[in-house]
């Protein structure tokens, strides 16, 4: 099932990765896309953050789901912050201008995050709780670093 799940999100994810301009047929359609791929990152690393502070009780292959979920949606946001999606009149957005001024700075957190999420995902498959929280908190810095500098409060 495992491994039937992994494959679904593979391909999903593979035929979401075109250009942003030939996915999206609206500046709204970008961003409930990035706001849903977003949330969803969220709710799954949000979980294992239960995990990892001992507010939920450690289920090493929930863990391990969730990270590979995080690490696959972990790529699927960013193209849908094109040119022409900073606003919507009928969709507001948390995203900051900082987004479309500094694209490489932006770029560069993303893939920092990605780079962490990576490194969670590893750790989950240990089944291992300890090495779980040593790779989260790394991760979780890199998600609240982006907000700081790139989402509105």
């Amino acid at each position: 099932m495992k491994k039937l799940m992994s494959i679904v999100l593979a391909l999903g994810a593979a035929s979401l990765a075109v250009p942003a301009a030939a996915q999206f047929a609206k500046p709204e359609d970008a961003i409930k896309y990035r706001q849903s791929a977003l949330a969803l990152l969220g709710n799954h690393f949000g979980h294992l953050g239960g995990m990892a502070q001992g507010k939920i009780p450690f289920d090493a292959a929930s863990a391990s789901l969730d990270a590979d979920v995080v690490a696959l949606v972990s790529k699927l946001p960013w193209h849908a912050f094109g040119p022409g999606t900073e606003t919507s009149s009928s969709r507001p957005s948390a995203a900051r201008p900082e987004i479309w001024k500094e694209e490489a700075k932006f770029k560069g957190a993303s893939e920092k995050m990605q780079a962490e999420v990576a490194k969670v995902a590893a750790a989950a498959k240990t089944g291992n709780l300890d090495n779980l929280k040593a790779a989260f908190g790394p991760a979780a810095q890199s998600c609240k670093a982006c907000h700081d500098d790139f989402r509105k409060r």
